[in-house]
C-alpha cells in the first residue's frame, strides 16, 4: 500500500516546486501533473532514517532567501544543539493561568500570539514554567500534538522572546541592535524582527537572544 496518498506538505509556499503555493501544488498533484517528489520536503522525509524526522519535528528545511511577502531576513533562528525547535518565550494574556492550570515542564499548551500579529494558533512544550511571572519557555511542537496530547489551551499570549542559533546568516546581528530574522520551520515564513539582547559566540555557532518580536507585514 502507498502511504504517501495521506502525506501533506509543509504549508511553506516556498515555490521550490514550481509552484506558487502549497495549495496549488496539491491541486496539480490530484490532476497528475505534479508528483509528492517534486516536493524537496518530501523526498527528505521518505529518505529519512530518523523516526524524529519522518515525524516532522526535526527535518531539516530548505530556506529561499527572501520570506513569501519578499523580505530578505538577515538569518534563520534554529534550534539549540540537541532541541527540536528554536526557544520561544511567552507571557499568557492572563499570566495567573500558569498557576491555576498547574502548567509544568513537558506540558503542552496551546495559544495564538496576538501581541505579534500572527493568525495561527501555536501548540508549544513546556520547558519551564514560571508561577510568579507566568512566564513559559517553550519549543514549538506543531499542532499535531493537539491531537495526540493532553493540550492546556490559554487562547492568547504576547511573544516576549526568542533564543537559539543564527544559521544561514546574510548579515551578523549585533548586541543592542535590532535584526530581522526567520524562525526556522515558521509556519507562514513570514520575517520577523527584534532586538538582540545576547549574541554569544559558542562552538556551534552564534547564540542569540531576540525579544520586542515583531512581524513584518508588507514589502520592502
Amino acid at each position: 500500500m502507498n502511504t504517501s496518498w495521506s502525506w501533506l506538505p509543509p504549508g511553506k509556499n516556498c515555490g521550490l516546486c514550481g509552484e506558487d503555493n502549497c495549495k496549488s501544488f496539491l491541486k496539480m498533484i490530484n490532476t497528475s501533473q505534479k508528483s509528492y517528489s517534486d516536493c524537496p520536503y518530501y523526498a527528505e522525509q521518505q529518505t529519512s532514517t530518523n523516526p524524529k524526522e519522518v515525524s516532522g519535528i526535526e527535518t531539516k528545511a530548505i530556506y529561499p532567501p527572501r520570506d513569501v511577502l519578499g523580505h530578505q531576513y538577515d538569518f534563520i533562528l534554529e534550534p539549540l544543539p540537541g532541541e527540536i525547535s528554536a526557544r520561544k518565550i511567552v507571557l499568557p494574556f492572563r499570566p495567573d493561568l500558569v498557576e491555576k492550570m498547574e502548567i509544568k515542564k513537558g506540558d503542552y499548551v496551546l495559544g495564538r500570539p496576538m501581541g505579534a500579529g500572527c493568525p495561527i494558533p501555536h501548540v508549544l512544550q513546556v520547558i519551564k514554567a514560571e508561577e510568579v511571572t507566568g512566564l513559559l519557555y517553550t519549543w514549538v511542537v506543531g499542532p499535531k500534538y493537539s491531537r495526540e496530547n493532553k493540550v492546556k489551551d490559554v487562547i492568547a499570549y504576547h511573544m516576549i522572546g526568542f533564543e537559539g542559533i543564527a544559521a544561514h546568516i546574510r548579515k551578523e546581528p549585533d548586541f543592542g541592535c535590532r535584526v530581522t530574522f526567520l524562525p526556522g520551520f515558521c509556519m507562514m515564513s513570514l520575517n520577523h524582527t527584534g532586538f538582540a539582547n545576547m549574541v554569544l559566540e559558542k562552538s556551534y555557532g552564534l547564540q542569540v537572544r531576540l525579544e520586542d518580536i515583531r512581524i513584518l507585514a508588507g514589502k520592502d
